[in-house]
């Protein structure tokens, strides 16, 4: 007699391995939004020291200069801020936050980790 959903095998142990592989992932992208862009060149910086490409460490100096541009700008505005002051700042908040998020949720694994990964998938 079989029971609910187990198999006689046990647990499968690829289900743990693919949420072993998305949680750092995940974790890196909540720095950005925890800190509400203040460290948004993190996952960028990580992602770069990992592939070391060209285009991974210029995407990191992008989020670090729009980080940059957006504390100058947060030093340099009134605190109260309407109109076009208020929208230049929601934009930069925005891009340091939500873009560094969705950069390091989708930017999928390097040449190098994804031969990795389908090395130790055989």
């Amino acid at each position: 007699m079989k029971s609910g959903g187990s198999s006689a095998a046990g647990p499968d142990p690829s289900a743990g391995s693919a949420v072993g592989a998305v949680t750092p992932r995940v974790l890196l992208a909540a720095v950005p939004v925890v800190t509400l862009g203040m460290l948004s060149f993190v996952p960028s910086l990580v992602v770069a020291a990992r592939r070391r490409r060209a285009f991974d460490w210029l995407v990191c100096a992008g989020f670090a200069a729009a980080n940059a541009a957006w504390v100058a700008w947060a030093v340099l505005t009134p605190a109260q801020t309407r109109g076009a002051e208020f929208a230049v700042d929601l934009l930069l908040m925005l891009v340091t936050t939500l873009g560094a998020a969705a950069y390091a949720l989708f930017a999928g694994p390097g040449r190098r980790a994804a031969g990795a990964l389908a090395a130790g998938a055989e």
